[in-house]
């Protein structure tokens, strides 16, 4: 019982760590339309593409390894 809770405490965890970022990521797509992103926006910006393909590639490897 307290596992399950606690599991599903850290799914709710990674589901609001996943919007938030790609919140993040819409954001930063629209500052770079209107202007040049500074040194760490665009940094921001690579780092959370990179991550989703990190993660979904570690998505497909768990479910069809």
């Amino acid at each position: 019982m307290v596992i399950t809770s606690i599991e599903n405490i850290y799914n709710v965890s990674v589901f609001l760590m996943l919007l938030s970022t790609f919140c993040f990521y819409l954001y930063l797509r629209k500052i770079k339309r209107e202007r040049k992103l500074t040194g760490f926006e665009f940094t921001m910006y690579i780092i959370t593409q990179v991550s989703y393909i990190l993660w979904g590639i570690y998505i497909i490897y768990i479910n069809f390894a």
